[in-house]
């Protein structure tokens, strides 16, 4: 069986039923793991702490301790500690680091002990691989030889796509009812065609699932970028300051005293994005230019945040793509930082407002690369978002779905 095509609810209902070990699952994804290692998807990977969690899962089950999670392989991000496996951060001024003690999440999805006896029993397959810090959406194919679409105006006028009409008939379906908003400036100059088709196609299925489609407006999404890179910078330029190879961390080989040995130590062990946000960071937070960037940005965000309320009078739910563009090729846009910031234009202003958001897959572009849609939902609105993608994924099959030449 592809185990790794099940959903969580036929996990749990194989191991229940006695179809399958927590163990043999566990062999199997490190067996896949070890046969796909070439993407570099992981960082670290102990096999035998995964088996033994996987033993000790079992024998849990053979108590009748079992919840609905215990033996269910899990991956953790490598931003998340783990007391056994290595914790980076994807960087090398955390080389080799070893928490003692697990992140919350971690210990509360874990095996239970002592500390945590009420943990959901789940095993670690190992730590996943993650851009520098975490400080950065890289839209980039992972070691995938194809290349992406390209970034071009498509020339196309998608506006009347974003107005539907709604029929009493869907007054019995699924989300009857549920009003989706899609924001123009979401559909405009710069959005790649296989994009906008995907998104627009899955706007089509969630209508004919009973939601009511309109256009709505967020006018300062060309502002989200140029705030979140003055404020984002700034928290990290703060934050990444304890990183100084004094307590722990990539320390230099070679220094002659205390200044050189931060000096080397953070320029050494950053890399070069990590080191132009401190950078940023640094110059927005610097006398003189406080209130200039960083005051004048926090006061862009609030009127962003005024936007989506205004939005959220108009709809439920807003949809929209997650990137302009696909992956690129590996290394094609390091050079290039703008063009990775754009990337992101989408997903910033739901991060700058505070509200909850959600991707799902919606298909995939001439390429052969796979795009994302966007849920955007108000303030503790999380139940509904689930709702709306586990919904649109009764009817579409694209979460099933994998790339060519990934079995």
């Amino acid at each position: 069986m592809n185990w790794q095509h099940q959903t969580l609810r036929n996990l749990s209902n194989s191991l229940i039923n006695k179809e399958i070990s927590s163990l043999e699952l566990c062999e199997f994804f490190l067996e896949r793991m070890t046969r796909h290692q070439h993407l570099n998807a992981y960082l670290d990977v102990l096999p035998d702490q995964t088996r033994e969690q996987a033993r000790r899962a079992d024998h849990l089950r053979s108590q009748g301790l079992a919840g609905p999670l215990t033996g269910i392989p899990i991956a953790h991000k490598d931003v998340f500690v783990t007391k056994e496996w290595v914790t980076t951060a994807a960087s090398k001024m955390l080389a080799g680091y070893k928490s003692p003690f697990n992140a919350t999440v971690v210990a509360a999805l874990g095996i239970p002990d002592d500390d945590q006896p009420q943990a959901a029993g789940m095993v670690c397959l190992g730590k996943t691989n993650m851009d520098d810090c975490a400080l950065l959406l890289s839209a980039m194919s992972i070691h995938d030889p194809r290349d992406s679409t390209s970034l071009a105006d498509s020339g196309e006028d998608y506006g009347r796509y974003l107005n539907q009409p709604w029929s009493e008939g869907d007054v019995k379906k699924p989300l009857a009812g549920l009003r989706i908003g899609l924001p123009k400036e979401f559909f405009a100059e710069g959005l790649a065609h296989d994009v906008a088709q995907a998104v627009l196609a899955a706007k089509e299925q969630l209508q004919a699932l009973g939601a009511f489609i309109t256009e709505v407006s967020l006018p300062k999404t060309q502002l989200s970028i140029p705030v979140y890179y003055v404020l984002a910078p700034a928290e990290a330029s703060s934050n990444l300051s304890r990183y100084d190879g004094v307590r722990y961390g990539h320390r230099a080989s070679n220094y002659s005293d205390l200044m050189e040995m931060y000096q080397r130590s953070r320029s050494e062990g950053f890399g070069a994005e990590v080191k132009r946000r401190i950078l940023i960071g640094s110059y927005v937070l610097s006398h003189g230019y406080y209130d200039a960037y960083y005051l004048q940005a926090q006061k862009i965000r609030r009127i962003i945040a005024a936007d989506f309320a205004q939005a959220f009078t108009q709809c439920d739910v807003i949809l929209g793509p997650v990137a302009p563009d696909v992956a690129w090729g590996l290394g094609d846009k390091t050079k290039d930082p703008l063009q990775m910031y754009l990337e992101d234009i989408y997903t910033l202003s739901a991060n700058l407002a505070g509200l909850p958001a959600m991707s799902a897959p919606c298909g995939f572009s001439g390429d052969g690369l796979p795009i994302g849609m966007q849920l955007i939902g108000n303030y503790f609105s999380e139940a509904r978002l689930l709702q709306v993608a586990h919904q649109y994924q009764q009817v579409s099959d694209w979460h099933l779905r994998r790339p060519e030449g990934m079995a």
